[in-house]
């Protein structure tokens, strides 16, 4: 029995330092934010010395979280021009990541290099009917080579037009 009582009095003994601990913690926290300029002021001088473009910016910024927080569903979520435009407030405001409440700054990146994709993606397509750099009269007596003279591959004919003083390049052989 006495064993037990020391290992009870043990474990109980650090129990209540780290009960006592978190309390000191607690009670430090709350007294220097007690102390501490109020928030609302310290927002107030920082509000003022930044330029009136920043502050309409995060002020669009939050009303657009504002209105899709606002929806009557359970999980709203940012429809593609809101992405949009939380995009692009984000590259106008310097400290945009203390405006962004509803969504986690990566995920704002995330959207812009999505963006990027899609930009880049579409930019990259091919436009309508590609059109050859030779001229309709170069390809139709490239095709008529090629049907008179069945046993001619490119390169002949290729030769035979260079002879003729037509240079061309490889676009040439892959009509033959």
């Amino acid at each position: 029995m006495g064993q037990i009582a020391v290992v009870f009095l043990f474990v109980l003994k650090a129990r209540v330092r780290a009960a006592a601990g978190k309390v000191v913690t607690w009670v430090k926290k709350r007294l220097t934010e007690s102390f501490r300029p109020l928030p609302i002021v310290t927002g107030l001088v920082g509000d003022a010395l930044r330029s009136r473009q920043e502050l309409l910016a995060e002020n669009l910024m939050l009303r657009q979280q504002l209105i899709v927080a606002s929806r009557k569903v359970s999980n709203p979520r940012f429809r593609p021009h809101e992405r949009g435009l939380l995009v692009l407030l984000s590259s106008i405001l310097h400290r945009w990541r203390e405006a962004v409440l509803l969504v986690k700054p990566d995920t704002i990146i995330l959207w812009h290099r999505e963006g990027f994709r899609l930009l880049w993606r579409r930019k990259s397509k091919s436009r309508g009917v590609h059109r050859s750099a030779l001229a309709k009269e170069t390809i139709e007596l490239v095709q008529r080579m090629s049907r008179e003279n069945r046993l001619w591959g490119a390169e002949r004919i290729r030769g035979e037009l260079v002879v003729t003083e037509n240079t061309f390049g490889r676009e040439l052989m892959l009509l033959a």
